[in-house]
């Protein structure tokens, strides 16, 4: 099914108290149809309309009618939320859940709270709040606050931009793995193994961000990472997963590297040819043996 082409109302999602979730769900789905929002319970005629999108609320799954809600499901059910729901109707869940770090845990904070979700990171629960950003806080408060979210609201152009840019990350991003795999080349340097990406005129900006899941998606033991700066004309190199067995803060005095982090996870450099890359890389191996030193 073309989800573009798709014609729908709008969204009914619950009053009161905002969350990530049916902040994202509606995202989403406002992205994906231009739809308003509308923050109230929903009725019975809207429930049973494919042409409402019914989120968090209504105690309903169905893909055919549009309702994304998960509190019905049983307790011993896998975390679960709106956000899930959706990228599930629209083909997205499973590269989503691989590909964006966050989504787990949202799940689990939604359909455990924040106790049960420290426990299964093995954190103390203090962590999930130190975690939190004023700009959720106050990105949820506004959406709260509203009960009509019309499509030139602010809120709802920001609501969205927020989930245009994550359909387009997730759509994108098999296209640019396998792009990356024409392009990149492994380097075998000072016993470790790296990624480089060549600068090329046709080259596309995004792809350097992509490197870290092709790097993922790959069964190899990779320490590190080249790719093209976006600041320059030269290249930066960084370790793979802050991989112990390079620290750039080695190769910080030489002429042509014109940035080394104190933390000696990354560096920048000028050169551009090859060898002398391998060459600064040999110089950033450090003397730990492996990942966690």
């Amino acid at each position: 099914m073309n989800h573009a082409e798709t014609v729908l109302k709008y969204i009914v999602t619950h009053p009161g108290s905002a969350h990530k979730d049916d902040f994202l769900a509606c995202a989403l789905l406002t992205a994906e149809y231009g739809l308003p929002i509308f923050r109230r319970d929903p009725t019975e005629a809207e429930l049973a309309d494919p042409e409402i999108c019914v989120v968090d609320i209504g105690e309903q799954h169905d893909d055919a009618k549009r309702n994304f809600d998960h509190h019905q499901f049983p307790p011993e059910h896998a975390p679960s939320c709106s956000i899930s729901l959706v990228l599930q109707y629209l083909g997205l869940y499973e590269d989503a859940r691989r590909f964006c770090p966050w989504l787990e845990t949202a799940e689990w904070l939604d359909a455990r709270g924040a106790r049960q979700t420290a426990a299964w990171l093995g954190v103390d629960p203090f962590v999930v709040a130190q975690l939190s950003s004023p700009i959720d806080f106050s990105l949820l408060r506004y959406f709260a606050e509203e009960s009509e979210l019309p499509l030139d609201h602010a809120i709802t152009q920001l609501m969205s931009r927020i989930g245009g840019d994550l359909l387009l990350y997730l759509r994108s991003l098999r296209q640019q793995l396998g792009q990356l795999a024409e392009r990149v080349e492994f380097w075998q340097v000072a016993d470790l193994e790296f990624v480089f990406l060549p600068r090329a005129e046709d080259l596309d900006p995004k792809l350097a961000g992509a490197l870290n899941y092709f790097v993922r998606e790959q069964e190899r033991d990779i320490a590190g990472i080249l790719s093209p700066d976006k600041r320059g004309s030269g290249y930066g190199l960084a370790r793979f997963d802050d991989d112990l067995r390079l620290d750039f803060t080695q190769i910080a005095d030489e002429a042509d590297v014109h940035f080394a982090h104190r933390q000696g996870f990354i560096a920048k450099s000028t050169a551009t040819d090859p060898e002398r890359l391998k060459s600064l890389l040999a110089q950033s191996r450090s003397a730990k043996q492996t990942r966690t030193g």
